[in-house]
């Protein structure tokens, strides 16, 4: 049991932390509507949970625009939780002596394949960047024994990686861009059920009434700005450090192996 949490920690995987990351979400609507009772000011605005669900609204708690952002939040964050554990296990491998790093230490050709074994089954097409350099440079220079074409090669690798990191990223960006999108919709659907309320051939109108309708229509875009800057600021966070981790898995393999590498006779 205590293999799946540890897995989940160490290389996380959407297919299942974002599902995961949905039964939170489901979890924390829950806590709210425990803690805030129906008809408050703090339920109206963050879960628009109603003592008495005005006539003609057409949300049902708990189906309302607040708790869908606040679902669609929770799978940013988990999309983010992943993209961050990511980063830190790419960041550990630095320490892990993948490399030589003595000063006085020269690569030869036939110090090269234990080096590559030892990074073989570190990597994959998702996880694994420094292994992943390590490996394609060595095999690089074993095929051409060229040490300007291996140079080229870890140049590619880290643009091909680096654009890979930034296409990882896209669900994150719509559900950034989907949550203040979803808080406008609702307050369009409020402004517009308040103004329904407005009899042209009536002599008084509930102004209580439209004012308060009003009010909680600009709830769902002020509850979805919060969490979408919430969001915006992991994200870039993250990106950047998972960015950094792809330039520092490139300077750790120039500086240990390209520059290392001795292409002439044996010494």
């Amino acid at each position: 049991m205590t293999r799946l949490p540890r897995a989940l920690w160490e290389q996380p995987r959407p297919a299942v932390i974002l599902p995961l990351a949905m039964v939170l979400g489901m979890l924390f609507i829950a806590l709210l509507t425990i803690l805030l009772p129906a008809g408050s000011p703090a339920a109206v605005l963050w879960l628009d949970h109603h003592a008495v669900t005005p006539p003609g609204y057409p949300f049902r708690y708990p189906f309302t625009i607040q708790n869908l952002t606040h679902l669609i939040s929770f799978l940013g964050l988990g999309e983010i939780f992943c993209r961050w554990r990511i980063a830190v296990r790419e960041q550990g491998m630095l320490g892990e002596g993948l490399l030589p790093q003595a000063y006085e230490v020269v690569l030869q050709s036939h110090d090269l394949p234990p080096l590559r074994a030892r990074v073989a089954q570190r990597h994959d097409g998702e996880h694994g960047c420094l292994p992943g350099l390590i490996d394609l440079c060595i095999l690089q220079f074993q095929a051409s024994r060229s040490v300007d074409q291996t140079v080229s090669v870890l140049n590619s690798s880290l643009e091909l990686m680096a654009h890979r990191v930034d296409l990882r990223y896209s669900l994150l960006r719509y559900l950034v861009w989907l949550i203040p999108t979803v808080g406008f919709i609702g307050t369009v659907i409020g402004i517009a059920l308040a103004l329904a309320m407005i009899d042209p051939s009536a002599e008084t109108q509930p102004l209580g009434e439209i004012a308060r309708a009003l009010g909680v229509s600009f709830y769902t875009t002020l509850v979805a700005l919060v969490e979408s800057a919430i969001l915006v600021l992991l994200l870039h966070l993250v990106q950047a450090r998972e960015e950094l981790a792809v330039n520092q898995a490139g300077h750790y393999t120039l500086v240990n192996l390209i520059n290392r590498l001795y292409s002439g006779r044996p010494i």
